[in-house]
């Protein structure tokens, strides 16, 4: 049996590929987060569009990951890796130059909206599970806690200033602009992933179908009580956040009055939680144990969320985003610290010749629900009133609590602890 090294006593040496493959994963979550308030005011502020018909392209957007996660993950565990991220980031650029076109021209329609924002999510999910699973190459599974702790504070580092761009984008020019923005982010993310030169193993082909391939990655899942805990946790989390998120936008527009400026403040501001959250991981767990920083977090992460519905329009416009950034800070530093812990976890838990199948099953799972959660948010924001459909959804995410407290999540002490071997052994 191997003898996994403490946390003081690893190297702190990432090495070059490393950086180049953090180049990539920095421009794409700046880009990411351009379009994540760009797309939805596009529809809103171009298209007209109404709460429902936002949910509908907040579904759509997801609904790959539902669709096209477990197939795609047999891919990625039957090709090198690399050369499918570079794809997949090619292909978005494109696909994002085609949406800037048509609004450019003013040809754009919904239906056309609809249709690239889905095919934008299919070669996403591609890329996410893609680059899930060679993380490890690159980085070395020793060093994964502290590579993808660096890895989420740069996501939440673009969450500062990815929105607060989008915002003075959208506002001194047009929305298009920002989305062209986030085509020329996807060219810099391809540019850096051709540089890594770290040698990576061609996969052994099983001889076996895509169907019993797939089966096996949810079997793994299925039969290892941290995974399916890690699922539970992510899935009730994303599926009432997404509930909440996919209505906050139209509210904070037409209830509470604040311009895609307000929005790009409140988001980049509301960020700096998240980037001190994803900072604080190695030293919080091991200071406290991932178990109890993974319940800290999920209570921080929903009960911020549900100071959103009380926010009134009466209130001054400066009063409103103050209250607001301190929501989404406090929410930030949850989300971010949790997803660092909870993905070197499922690193760690699972061998490599499975990883592929097995980040895939877990997208499929978690991800998935975003899709049903903004559909239904739409749906009863459209019903009910943007305020009433919040309030809704921000009572949902607190069954995330209930559920980490009450599975054998709250008792990992050091992941490291919990890591197994490509033959399957644990670690000790």
């Amino acid at each position: 049996m191997k003898t996994m090294k403490t946390i003081s006593q690893q190297s702190e040496r990432l090495g070059p590929d490393f950086a180049r493959f953090w180049i990539a994963q920095g421009a794409s979550s700046v880009g990411g987060q351009i379009s994540e308030l760009a797309v939805p005011l596009l529809a809103v502020l171009v298209l007209h569009a109404s709460a429902g018909e936002v949910g509908l392209l907040g579904a759509v957007r997801w609904l790959p990951f539902l669709l096209l996660a477990l197939p795609l993950g047999v891919l990625v565990d039957r090709r090198r890796r690399r050369p499918l991220l570079v794809s997949s980031d090619i292909a978005r650029a494109v696909l994002t130059l085609v949406v800037v076109a048509l609004a450019f021209s003013g040809l754009l329609t919904l239906p056309a909206l609809v249709v690239l924002v889905g095919l934008l999510g299919a070669f996403t999910v591609l890329f996410e599970v893609g680059y899930q699973s060679f993380l490890p190459t690159v980085a070395g599974r020793e060093h994964l806690e502290r590579a993808n702790g660096r890895l989420q504070a740069t996501a939440s580092a673009a969450e500062i200033g990815g929105p607060g761009l989008a915002g003075l984008l959208i506002q001194a020019l047009s929305a298009p602009w920002a989305l062209l923005a986030h085509a020329a982010t996807y060219v810099v993310s391809a540019v850096a992933l051709l540089r890594i030169s770290t040698p990576e193993r061609q996969p052994v082909p099983t001889g076996r179908s895509v169907l019993r391939d797939l089966a096996d990655g949810l079997r793994f899942v299925g039969r290892d009580r941290y995974l399916v805990s890690l699922v539970g946790f992510a899935g009730i989390y994303n599926l009432f956040a997404q509930w909440v998120m996919v209505l906050f936008t139209v509210h904070a527009v037409r209830e509470l009055g604040l311009t895609a400026g307000h929005l790009g403040l409140v988001f980049s501001l509301g960020a700096v939680g998240a980037v001190l959250g994803a900072a604080a991981a190695p030293t919080s767990v091991r200071r406290f144990g991932a178990g109890p920083v993974l319940v800290a977090c999920a209570a921080a992460e929903c009960v911020a969320l549900a100071a959103l519905p009380f926010v009134e329009a009466s209130w001054t416009a400066p009063v409103v985003i103050a209250v607001l950034v301190v929501v989404f800070a406090i929410n930030g530093a949850g989300t971010s610290l949790s997803s660092v812990v909870a993905l070197t976890l499922r690193q760690l838990r699972t061998p490599d010749r499975l990883l592929g199948r097995v980040n895939a099953t877990m997208r499929w799972l978690s991800y998935g629900v975003i899709a049903i959660g903004a559909a239904v948010g739409g749906v009863v924001g459209e019903a009910l009133g943007t305020r009433t459909g919040i309030a809704l959804g921000c009572a949902g995410t607190l069954l995330t609590v209930v559920w980490v407290v009450a599975s054998p999540l709250r008792q990992v002490g050091d992941p490291r602890g919990l890591a197994v071997h490509d033959d399957g052994e644990a670690a000790r």
